[in-house]
């Protein structure tokens, strides 16, 4: 009996050293999470698209994504916004859900037209943050989600307010990213 257990023992502790190894091999540099802002309103004749708020619905399904979000222990050590209105504002809406209080920073870098590779850029600078969510727009993020995983060619339609997680290995000049999870709000509203 008793050579039963320290067989046992043994087995449950070889268990035990072999998931803490698959941990450590799977230890990433940066969380990263991208965020769409929320449903804004429509450009007004003679408004400036950076001007759009967002909407009582769009603040509404922001918020339920964040609530998953939160619930899943997102804890950001970092947000960064675009420039736009709509864009600061889901920020604002996020860092309450997630519990952040630190300044939130822009970047102009971010805007609906730029390019995967200035996104990129901008990561590389906060790479000692281990949880940066960025906050940004269409066409931009669909474009980034292949570049940082290494797949450039990968076209995604990235709906407003979803959020999705990429695990960054390293800052090379080249990203090297694995998407974790990829939420819309079609599917927690």
């Amino acid at each position: 009996m008793e050579a039963a257990s320290a067989m046992a023992a043994d087995c449950c502790c070889a268990i035990v050293t072999a998931f803490i190894v698959v941990l450590k091999l799977e230890e990433v540099a940066m969380e990263l999470y991208l965020l769409r802002h929320g449903i804004a309103e429509d450009l007004a004749p003679g408004g400036r698209d950076a001007d759009r708020a967002l909407t009582a619905e769009g603040k509404r399904k922001l918020k339920e994504v964040l609530k998953v979000a939160a619930a899943a222990q997102l804890r950001p050590t970092l947000i960064l916004s675009s420039p736009y209105r709509r864009a600061k504002e889901t920020a604002v809406v996020a860092a309450k859900a997630l519990q952040y209080e630190k300044d939130i920073l822009e970047s102009s870098q971010i805007v609906p037209h730029g390019r995967p590779e200035d996104l990129w850029e901008e990561v590389r600078l906060h790479r000692n943050e281990p949880k940066l969510l960025v906050v940004s727009h269409e066409p931009l993020l669909g474009q980034a989600m292949g570049w940082l995983l290494n797949a450039p060619s990968l076209e995604v339609d990235v709906k407003k307010g979803s959020l999705m997680r990429i695990d960054l290995e390293s800052f090379g000049a080249r990203p090297r990213g694995r998407l974790k999870y990829f939420l819309t709000p079609r599917l927690v509203v």
